[in-house]
């Protein structure tokens, strides 16, 4: 049975919430963050654009020594890295390294599309990170 795009979507935004999960080095505060970056994401989309919203993931997250540490920020534009230079024919920007790179070499038909694609994985991925991942304010009965 041939699976669909949106399954495809849930699919990785698991493998993703899961590697997250099974990480040892990830404290709560780590997880939570991640899932509220998650959350805030389709709206910074929306309002400034998908190249924006990825530079500003890129410019919160940490460095040391001119590398990215293991930073939500950046493991967040990783995840959605990721998926829209995945090696499908569906991807936006099919087997490019680098996401940043990809948007301000392409087109707009691509850019349009990775937006597209990119808040279409984010119903997924929102809903699973803070399912999984976000911590249960104090007070809250669910």
């Amino acid at each position: 049975m041939a699976r669909t795009l949106d399954l495809e979507r849930a699919k990785d935004s698991m493998k993703k919430v899961n590697r997250i999960l099974d990480d040892g080095k990830l404290s709560e505060d780590w997880k939570d963050k991640y899932a509220g970056y998650v959350e805030t994401l389709p709206a910074t989309i929306v309002n400034c654009g998908l190249g924006q919203a990825a530079a500003t993931l890129l410019a919160a997250s940490k460095k040391k020594d001119g590398k990215f540490e293991n930073d939500p920020h950046y493991r967040l534009y990783e995840d959605l890295q990721d998926w829209l230079c995945r090696g499908f024919t569906e991807a936006p920007y099919q087997g490019a390294d680098k996401l940043m790179q990809a948007i301000t070499a392409g087109d707009r038909h691509s850019y349009i599309h990775a937006r597209v694609e990119a808040l279409k994985w984010l119903e997924w991925h929102k809903k699973l990170a803070v399912a999984y991942l976000k911590k249960q304010k104090e007070g809250d009965p669910s």
